[in-house]
């Protein structure tokens, strides 16, 4: 029953509250989609921190993309051995995992040690760097540990891959899991974690792509006649109403 609720049913809640959070965001809290830049208190270590962050956790992104949903049939059929394999995932996934958790330990020592931006950190901010950098060391952890032989041998192309495809068909083999090693686990429980808490932090900006900046003008002018009434049409988005 455990497994079934862990890897069954969990992973649904998460992504129905990353849509429901980012709906409602979207419709409620136009104005507080944002980052929060904190640049003006503080840029020297957010130069270095955000980049290094960033650009890692793009290419960790991308690393799980293959690495999970990618079947291990597409690649022995390619000529690409089991062991080749192994070997580019571990090394761009090491270069890539070490540089994000670089980068958000910047930003986290950052965020405490200089007061402005301290005094600028949300409760919010506490949850979503707690799980953040949990899902970072421990995925870090199951890397290394597996790549010793210390999960004695284990593949998660042949245990967690098959079941995370499978939870795009609505038929994920919990038994699956079972055998995976508990750092993987958690690893997964973390992610999970904080894809249901994107939409309720700052994270929520990796959905904003300011594509209308490409097209606005400059600036607008409008000219009204003194004393001729605003159009009531034209209102702004926080004065609106539903």
């Amino acid at each position: 029953m455990t497994d079934l609720l862990l890897w069954g049913v969990l992973p649904y809640v998460s992504v129905a509250l990353l849509i429901a959070g980012t709906v409602w965001r979207a419709r409620y809290d136009q104005f507080g989609w944002t980052t929060r830049s904190s640049q003006l208190h503080e840029s020297r270590l957010l130069r270095i921190g955000s980049p290094l962050f960033h650009f890692g956790m793009l290419f960790v992104v991308l690393g799980h993309v293959v690495g999970l949903l990618i079947p291990r049939s597409w690649t022995d059929a390619v000529g690409l051995s089991d062991h080749a394999y192994h070997l580019l995932a571990v090394s761009t996934g090491a270069v890539a995992g070490v540089a994000a958790a670089a980068g958000i330990g910047i930003l986290v020592f950052r965020r405490f040690r200089v007061p402005a931006v301290r005094r600028a950190t949300l409760k919010s901010d506490h949850l979503m760097y707690t799980f953040l950098l949990g899902a970072m060391v421990l995925g870090l952890t199951a890397t290394v540990l597996n790549s010793t032989g210390a999960t004695d041998g284990y593949n998660y192309r042949e245990g967690i891959s098959p079941w995370f495809r499978g939870l795009f068909t609505f038929q994920p083999d919990h038994h699956l899991m079972a055998g995976a090693p508990l750092a993987f686990k958690l690893h997964i429980l973390f992610g999970f974690t904080l894809f249901a808490l994107i939409p309720y932090s700052r994270l929520v900006h990796m959905f904003s792509v300011p594509v209308k900046y490409l097209f606005r003008p400059y600036v607008v002018y409008r000219s009204r006649k003194p004393g001729q009434p605003a159009n009531r049409e034209d209102r702004r988005g926080w004065e609106r109403v539903s």
